[in-house]
């Protein structure tokens, strides 16, 4: 494994980010540990989870892959010292977290203070190293979000401070009012960024990049479209259904991609993951497998050193947007 620093932090993490959201509904407990286990094992120590992950009833509960990872670093051996976690605060613990009604939504003081003592219950730990916003709150101010945040860090409850699904203006604007309170702000985003999703590149990432930020890809492999098995229907219920869905222009483009890798005697996933992490502003990708195979399966991706010319095929298969902005679309 590689490792890096967590943007402009000393905190060194693994250039893979082992990714829990499918822990409980679609691999369970014991494949869990084994899962997280064989990551310790390869050298992945980044793991990321969310209060709500766990799915809704009758097929889960949120707070359900939560629990699970607790009862795994309750085992002990040195398991909860060796792991950066972080996870997630925006969604309601029961509810939609775009219902209106009690504050099931939001990053409150009030919702921030109660959702990390939940995570810190179910995770069976004292403390979360990254504590990540999981989507924007227009109606909080910042002086109420980083005056909660402040006193976490103060409590030793968190260490650093994330965001996720944040737009380059509310980075900057985040940084701007971390500043004037002399507290770090955030290290970290999490963004989702792919061959087939990269619009980030116009605006969050070259505002990550400036700002010391660490970028943490979500849905890397674009729900498993970037994957071995996206056209011949193997692969999971995501990316079959994605693939289904595909117009014939898509699935010359992935036609394309699986060519190329086959090309460079690689697995197509593993090369989209290697573009992820050849982008300057990238921590590591997310990686979430079902099973022990499929996490072995992605440690390759850290060796793979993409050329030139190897890129140049890629942006002509995937086009971006030409840049960051305004370049991408200016003089």
């Amino acid at each position: 494994m590689k490792y890096t620093y967590l943007g402009r932090t000393g905190l060194k993490v693994s250039r893979l980010v082992l990714g829990t959201m499918n822990f409980g509904p679609q691999t369970d407990e014991a494949e869990a540990f084994a899962i997280m286990d064989a990551a310790l094992e390869a050298g992945i120590q980044f793991f990321d989870t969310a209060n709500v992950y766990g799915g809704w009833e009758p097929e889960g509960h949120r707070g359900w892959t939560e629990e699970i990872m607790g009862r795994w670093f309750a085992q002990g051996g040195g398991r909860r010292e060796r792991v950066v976690l972080a996870t997630k605060v925006y969604a309601d613990f029961n509810k939609d977290p775009h219902d209106p009604n009690d504050n099931a939504g939001g990053l409150s003081a009030y919702k921030i203070k109660k959702s990390i003592e939940g995570s810190l219950r179910r995770l069976q730990t004292d403390h979360i190293e990254l504590y990540q916003m999981h989507h924007i709150d227009a109606h909080a101010p910042w002086d109420e979000i980083f005056g909660a945040f402040e006193d976490l860090v103060a409590a030793g409850k968190v260490v650093y401070v994330g965001s996720s699904n944040f737009g380059g203006r509310h980075l900057a604007y985040a940084q701007a009012a971390a500043k004037e309170r002399h507290f770090l702000g955030l290290v970290s985003e999490q963004h989702k960024y792919s061959l087939l999703i990269r619009q980030p590149e116009l605006e969050v990432l070259p505002a990550a990049l400036e700002l010391g930020l660490g970028v943490i890809p979500w849905s890397p492999l674009a729900g498993g479209l970037l994957g071995g098995h996206a056209l011949d229907g193997q692969g999971g219920d995501r990316s079959r259904a994605a693939a289904a869905a595909l117009d014939d222009a898509a699935r010359a483009q992935l036609e394309a991609f699986h060519q190329l890798a086959a090309g460079l005697g690689e697995a197509p996933a593993n090369v989209a993951l290697a573009w992820t992490l050849a982008h300057p502003a990238v921590t590591g990708p997310i990686i979430g497998p079902r099973t022990v195979a499929q996490l072995n399966e992605t440690l390759r991706a850290v060796e793979i050193e993409l050329s030139p010319e190897t890129l140049a095929q890629l942006d002509a298969i995937f086009p971006g947007p030409g840049g960051p902005a305004p370049q991408a679309y200016a003089w």
